[in-house]
């Protein structure tokens, strides 16, 4: 199997992106890693655990999937909650919790628990309800939920998101929803004694760092909130360098999900088909002392499951070893090892991307 290797791609600025945001935006991790001394001492990427995301195995049952995580080497799972992987709503919940957590241990997997499965709570609209809705109440028992299992799996962390704000909806009225409803939720994670990951996603409510340092804010700083951080959605639209994006947060970083991305653009795509110069970004995490799980974020490319999920893992140990040793050369990306990416790319209630 040829496998792309990590390298530097010029920063592109893509045309859906808006100007006076880009205008002012830096380059990728450029500066920032010919600035910084590659010292293997100081942080060695290679101590990262990697993860893949189960909505990037949707076409697999959850058994085989864990299996198929584990069989390529990976140190845990992203387990999003979904219809044909431990539905919450299902009837035997107790029952197949405590088999998915015989599994994991059997395969020695850690584990995040992800929320964001599509069209789980209405059949019609694909995230709907979300916290910002009308009635958000099926929304709150889902991620309460998702809290009581994550408890009982011994997740690292649950991670969830705001929404997109509904049109009908005002923006402070949607906030104040997005606080009362993230209010719950916390105080859910207190008295199960789980640690939440709140992710900054573009197009929602809440979808840069800045947005997630306001609701934090307004939730009082909760020790148990910390953000989950997509590395890709930094290339979109932070305004730093990513490697810079993941100094800013790391005293709150608790779930880290991964991909490749272009500035501008709300695509998750396979490694070494975006913009992000991957050594540096898995050097920050290793100087911010992150010991979470980096969790491989494809959720439109489960055609291709194990293929991917097998360059994913090579291209990123091969990253964390350019980052240990400080080789920063450009390498060329075999075009032949990619695979063919998914064309629905927008939110069929919103038309925007949103995955």
């Amino acid at each position: 199997m040829t496998v792309p290797q990590p390298r530097r791609v010029p920063d592109t600025v893509q045309p859906q992106a808006d100007a006076a945001q880009l205008a002012t935006a830096p380059a990728d991790a450029t500066t920032l890693a010919d600035a910084a001394p590659a010292d293997a001492a100081r942080a060695d990427a290679t101590t990262l655990r990697l993860g893949y995301g189960t909505n990037g195995f949707a076409n697999h049952r959850l058994d085989d999937a864990l299996a198929v995580i584990a069989d390529l080497g990976y140190d845990g799972v992203a387990l999003t909650l979904d219809h044909d992987h431990l539905d919450p709503f299902a009837p035997g919940l107790t029952r197949r919790i405590a088999a998915v957590g015989r599994r994991l241990s059997a395969l020695g997997l850690g584990l995040v628990i992800e929320t964001g499965a599509r069209y789980l709570l209405d059949p019609w609209h694909k995230h709907a309800p979300t916290l910002l809705h009308d009635d958000p109440t099926r929304r709150i028992e889902f991620l309460r939920r998702a809290v009581r299992i994550g408890a009982d799996l011994g997740a690292e962390a649950v991670s969830f998101w705001a929404g997109v704000r509904p049109a009908t909806v005002s923006p402070q009225c949607a906030w104040d929803r997005l606080v009362s409803g993230c209010a719950t939720v916390v105080d859910a994670a207190d008295s199960a004694g789980v640690t939440l990951g709140f992710e900054p996603e573009p197009g929602m409510l809440v979808q840069d760092i800045a947005d997630w340092r306001r609701l934090h804010a307004a939730l009082g700083g909760p020790a148990r909130l910390g953000i989950t951080l997509d590395i890709g959605h930094c290339r979109c639209l932070e305004p730093w360098p990513v490697p810079q994006c993941v100094a800013e947060v790391a005293e709150h970083l608790v779930n880290v999900q991964i991909d490749d991305m272009r500035r501008g653009v709300h695509e998750h795509l396979e490694f070494g088909t975006g913009e992000i110069d991957f050594p540096p970004v898995l050097a920050a995490l290793a100087d911010a002392g992150y010991r979470g799980l980096v969790a491989v974020e494809l959720p439109r490319d489960s055609h291709a499951a194990p293929a991917v999920a097998a360059r994913s893992i090579d291209f990123l140990r091969a990253a964390a070893v350019t980052s240990t040793i400080g080789d920063r050369r450009r390498q060329k990306v075999p075009t032949d090892a990619l695979c063919s990416a998914s064309t629905d790319a927008t939110d069929p209630d919103t038309d925007r991307r949103v995955e």
